[in-house]
């Protein structure tokens, strides 16, 4: 993330294709402080808190596990389904945190290990190695896992005197392969998660921002043994400088000493006091003002949005197909690139190596910036493949940026 973001500073007019942000079209100061006010009207008049008791709320530091808890929960039944305790969720600093603390709550000793498909997001990556618990890699198969390597993966690690605890995956759009699991491979994951004694971190940043078909359930809201840690964020869909996401955690686990069971969100709370103590309440008025806003629907409240992605993603996917049409007299092509249904990313293999210092140069001499995907990969794998993200741009700059691009990939071809 720093590299890209140094490239994107040393070349500020090339078009950038490599930053997953959000679209900026919709942004508006006053509605900051219009969400920021109905938070309040809500506290006072359906909360019955007093006008001190309000200023409290916003000023002072709040509950480690959030003061929006309520109003995620109805979201989460509103949107997708899931009908949860609202004290089994846990509000954190970006959906970043959450990885944190759940890893950091699962890793007990050196025989504790991640599994996750390869290739995978930093941002998880990133966590197991602050909290030193090793990251398994499994191959990505159909809609992106391949059970059969998953459960040969559990086998081996345990064999070898490993405990994996749990396994991320990101079901729809994921990030970086754009790749969506298909319904009938949730259920086995699903299936497979309980008899392996296997946790699933769920992560659902893109899954509102479905382009073509129909929107699948998650893994939570099919889930009947809890075996979902089910990972969310705002940052995609609300504001992504309030720096807001959570985590729903209602396993039962030892509370330790003879206790009772606790839940694991109260485990994970009792890390994050010792690390971020609470998430900034006034971040929080202002994503639960959005909520209450658009009756706690953010379909309703990203429909703009949603419009826009499926837009971009089009363009993309129809640009690409102009700039490198299909291959003649049964030659195979030499650029290819994969169809997501929706999110952000679309993954295009080239015929030559893709490093670093070529990203540099297609900055500097073509001005169009993307992010070279051996990046998700521990270790070798995407050496030949390029991310393009789609959600930022304009459609002018994004067909010039297109333009751009094929001009890089064909003069290396």
């Amino acid at each position: 993330m720093n590299f890209l973001n140094e490239v994107a500073q040393r070349f500020p007019a090339a078009i950038s294709f490599a930053a997953g942000r959000p679209h900026e079209a919709n942004f508006d100061v006053a509605l900051i402080h219009e969400y920021l006010d109905t938070y309040c009207r809500h506290l006072a008049e359906t909360e019955r808190r007093s006008e001190e008791e309000v200023r409290r709320t916003l000023f002072q530091y709040g509950r480690t596990k959030g003061i929006v808890h309520e109003l995620v929960a109805r979201n989460l039944e509103a949107d997708e389904d899931i009908a949860v305790d609202p004290e089994a969720i846990v509000v954190t600093v970006g959906c970043q945190e959450a990885m944190v603390l759940i890893l950091r709550a699962l890793r007990r000793d050196e025989r504790d290990v991640l599994l996750a498909v390869s290739p995978t997001y930093v941002g998880i990556t990133g966590a197991a190695r602050l909290v030193d618990m090793p990251v398994l890699p499994v191959r990505s198969g159909d809609g992106g896992v391949d059970l059969a390597d998953l459960a040969a993966v559990v086998r081996r690690a345990r064999s070898e005197g490993l405990r994996p605890r749990a396994f991320y995956v990101v079901p729809d759009f994921s990030n970086p392969a754009g790749e969506t699991l298909p319904i009938e491979q949730r259920h086995r994951l699903l299936r497979l998660a309980e008899e392996s004694d296997l946790l699933l971190l769920e992560d659902n940043p893109y899954g509102l921002f479905r382009a073509r078909g129909g929107r699948l359930p998650t893994l939570r809201a099919l889930d009947r043994s809890r075996r979902v840690v089910y990972l969310g964020s705002f940052a995609k869909t609300g504001l992504p400088g309030a720096r807001v996401g959570y985590a729903v955690a209602d396993q039962l686990v030892d509370g330790g000493t003879g206790g009772a069971p606790t839940l694991f969100a109260d485990e994970l709370s009792k890390i994050k006091s010792m690390l971020t103590v609470n998430t900034s309440p006034v971040a929080q008025a202002v994503i639960g003002g959005k909520l209450i806003t658009y009756d706690y629907s953010l379909l309703r409240a990203n429909e703009r949005e949603i419009a826009t992605y499926a837009r971009n993603l089009r363009q993309v996917l129809n640009g690409l197909a102009r700039r490198f049409p299909g291959p003649r007299d049964g030659q195979a092509p030499q650029v290819t690139w994969n169809s997501p249904a929706g999110g952000f990313f679309v993954v295009v293999t080239v015929p030559f190596r893709v490093t670093d210092e070529l990203l540099a140069q297609s900055a500097q001499e073509y001005g169009v910036i993307w992010t070279p995907m051996h990046h998700f990969y521990d270790g070798a794998g995407g050496e030949h493949q390029l991310r393009l993200s789609c959600s930022l741009l304009e459609s002018g700059p994004l067909d010039e940026g297109l333009d751009r691009l094929a001009a890089f990939i064909r003069d290396r071809v």
